[in-house]
Formats: structure tokens, C-alpha cells, sequence
């Protein structure tokens, strides 16, 4: 495995991003478009793609909230290479690049319909945080935080 840092117009990036959204789609349901309106590209910058054998098969990226805390955004690992680590590497690999950038937490948001997803970030040492913002009142939202330092 090799994890590149890149910005959000990488191609490999949008291709992964693209099989979210249809992932997404599915998992959310009647909810996909409230939670799509928080998952475009316009402010995100740092990305990190995961490459097994040259083929890009994982991806995640990062944005500023404040000015100490950076949100994780756009986790995803194909389907046929979950299991391997992949999704937790590239999750160190954007905590320690936020890390660089003087970021001293992280973030980010999940549903409730993504167990695996709440398993993973829990694992990674993210605890449950109260819901920030747009998922303020959201009960099918978990938001999880995490300190970089």
C-alpha cells in the first residue's frame, strides 16, 4: 500500500469519490440528498489516495473548521479492499498531514446506518462528540472527535 497526498482534482480522487456517492446513496436512502449537500469539493484541498498495486482503491480528505480542528471528509475504500487496513491508514496518513498544518483535532460526521464506519473511527481512538452544526439536531448523524497531539 502507498498513500499519495493530492488535492481534490485528482482523478484517481474523483473516480473513488463517485463510487461513494452511489455507496452513500444506498446506505442513506431517503436521507442521501440532505447529507449530500455537506459532501461537495469546493473547500477541500487535502486529499490522500490509497494505491494497492498502482490501482487506487481508498480515499479520504480533510478541510479547516476552526482554527485548531480539521474535519474529515470523503472516507472511502472499494468494497472488494475493505478489511486490509487501507481505510485506517489513509485515516492516519490525513490526521498526521493535518497535524503538519498545526490542526491539533479532528472531526468528522457519520450515520447511523454505517456501523462499519463508527467501528472504524472508534477504533482509531475517536470518541462521540456532541453534533456540530448542520448535524446539530440530526438522529440519524454520529459525530466523532478525535485529539492529534
Amino acid at each position: 500500500m502507498t498513500f499519495e497526498r493530492t488535492t481534490s482534482d485528482n482523478e484517481n480522487f474523483l473516480k473513488l469519490v463517485t463510487l461513494l456517492d452511489e455507496d452513500l446513496a444506498i446506505h442513506d436512502g431517503e436521507d442521501h440528498a440532505f447529507y449530500a449537500q455537506f459532501d461537495t469539493l469546493d473547500h477541500i484541498k487535502n486529499v490522500v489516495v490509497g494505491y494497492h498495486r498502482n490501482h487506487a482503491v481508498g480515499c479520504g480528505a480533510f478541510k479547516p473548521y476552526n482554527n485548531t480542528t480539521a474535519e474529515i471528509k470523503r472516507m472511502f475504500v472499494r468494497p472488494d479492499f475493505r478489511g486490509q487496513g487501507i481505510a485506517k491508514g489513509i485515516l492516519s496518513a490525513l490526521e498526521n498531514w493535518a497535524s503538519e498544518y498545526g490542526f491539533t483535532n479532528c472531526i468528522l460526521e457519520t450515520g447511523t446506518n454505517n456501523p462499519q464506519a463508527i467501528q472504524l473511527y472508534t477504533k482509531a481512538g475517536y470518541s462521540v462528540i456532541p453534533n456540530y452544526d448542520q448535524y446539530e439536531n440530526v438522529v440519524t448523524s454520529v459525530c466523532l472527535g478525535k485529539s492529534i497531539v
